[in-house]
């Protein structure tokens, strides 16, 4: 027998099935979260697979089924409806000073409504960009899933310095308030 590699340091599933690791199905809970209702919030220890959930997520909501062969999912009743995915990773948005962090955000942010052709204004702060880009996708193209990673990183690593960690935390504050207000739009956070 064969023994295949372990995932160390892999944080996508389909970088994981590419190169053939072993992946520890969990599929049907994910399932089951998927199910259940609109919001989660996961908080795991550094290095506990947050990142591989994030990307298994995105996999499933942009219907990539092929990369789920002979997972529990698979065979499962999942209808494998492809859903606009928000995917931001905070990681990237650590920084400074708070404007920087505005930018980086205005940025994922209009990385990803490129894809989608929709034109967003990088002079607005970045929840109004984040509210023009849940609504529109919403129109074009269905109810919206919101993936984020390192959620609290432009924080974190600040800490240090107090003032830009209550400047970040204000920002991302804003920034995350508006997905309450854009429920109607979205499928799953």
């Amino acid at each position: 027998m064969e023994k295949r590699g372990l995932p160390i340091g892999i944080q996508t599933l389909e970088k994981i099935v590419q190169e053939d690791r072993v992946y520890v199905d969990k599929t049907e809970l994910i399932y089951q979260l998927i199910n259940g209702s609109g919001a989660y919030f996961l908080s795991r220890p550094r290095r506990f697979g947050k990142s591989l959930l994030i990307s298994t997520l995105e996999a499933i909501f942009k219907g990539r089924k092929e990369l789920f062969k002979g997972l529990w999912i698979e065979k499962s009743d999942y209808n494998w409806e492809i859903f606009p995915v928000i995917r931001l990773d905070m990681s990237s948005a650590s920084s400074s000073h708070s404007t920087e962090l505005k930018l980086l955000l205005n940025i994922q942010l209009n990385n990803i409504a490129k894809e989608h052709a929709i034109p967003l204004d990088a002079d607005l702060p970045p929840q109004a960009n984040l509210i023009t880009l849940i609504s529109e996708l919403s129109s074009k193209e269905g109810k919206v899933v919101v993936l984020i990673d390192e959620y609290d990183k432009p924080i974190i690593d600040q800490l240090k310095n107090t003032e830009i960690a209550k400047q970040n935390r204000e920002i991302l504050k804003d920034f995350y308030g508006v997905l309450k207000s854009q429920d109607e739009h979205i499928r799953l956070v």
